[in-house]
């Protein structure tokens, strides 16, 4: 399931992008695709717990080190470029 959120949010970010560049209004494509973000890190978070129900530490100690660091970097990467024409609408009103 999270790779579906994961895909979806990837989409909808680039509709963002996509509906700001052309001039339209941006903010539910905005809005949608945070949603999917946290959508795709809670999904994430439920599929991991799976592993600690069935006490699959193997699995866990192998996994979480690194999917921490991505859900974090991948986050942070969607949430600068949802917010980025909000920055971008407000150079150009200044200019």
């Amino acid at each position: 399931m999270w790779i579906i959120f994961g895909l979806l949010a990837i989409a909808a970010t680039l509709f963002n992008l996509y509906t700001f560049s052309v001039g339209k209004d941006y903010k539910l494509p905005m809005a949608l695709a945070l949603s999917l973000t946290a959508l795709t890190v809670c999904a994430d978070y439920s599929y991991l717990s799976v592993w600690v129900e069935a006490e699959d530490w193997g699995a866990l100690a192998d996994v979480i080190p690194g999917m921490g660091r991505a859900l974090w970097v991948l986050t942070s990467i969607s949430i600068f470029l949802n917010l980025l024409p909000i920055f971008l609408e407000r150079t150009r009103k200044q200019a």
